[in-house]
């Protein structure tokens, strides 16, 4: 029991206690989020949603040893969730680089799908979880952009349902 409390204490995940992105963690405020990323832009949200009322989007950041885009979400000035788009060709340096910050992932996958004309394409995917929270790293081979998508409880489901 002893060395299984130790394993989880030393896990990357749990060493930061939360997902983050470049120390950015859910939770944190937009004072925050501007501190790591000056050039992000913050305004409220365009549509009435329950997991957030304002959004940061900042064009180009380096995350995980690759050039990306951010976009935060914030609900009463606390991360609710952020998601990060990067080049496709680069999901293996991304991958390897999330796995040592947060550990083993609950899940990984590499199906193959055929489109309805018969062309193949490979989805690869990525799941962390730590409670409530969740980071999904996922790409498609035929797309231009890789996506990781870091949130807590039922942001995902609720963020584009509108109120």
């Amino acid at each position: 029991m002893r060395r299984l409390l130790l394993l989880l204490l030393l896990s990357p995940a749990m060493a930061l206690g939360a997902f983050d992105a470049n120390g950015v963690k859910l939770g944190d405020n937009e004072a925050a989020v501007k501190k790591v990323f000056p050039g992000i832009r913050c305004k409220p949200l365009e549509w009435k949603s329950d997991a957030a009322d304002r959004r940061c989007d900042d064009a180009k950041v380096s995350f995980a040893g690759v050039e990306a885009r951010i976009t935060v979400y914030l609900k009463s000035d606390s991360v609710q969730g952020f998601d990060i788009r990067f080049d496709t060709g680069l999901i293996e340096v991304v991958a390897a680089n999330l796995k040592k910050r947060y550990g083993a992932p609950v899940s990984e996958s590499k199906d193959t799908l055929l489109s309805k004309n018969k062309e193949e394409r490979l989805v690869y995917k990525v799941l962390w979880e730590q409670g409530t929270d969740r980071a999904m790293l996922s790409s498609l081979s035929t797309g231009k952009r890789g996506w990781l998508s870091v949130s807590r409880g039922n942001f995902d489901d609720a963020i584009y349902r509108i109120r």
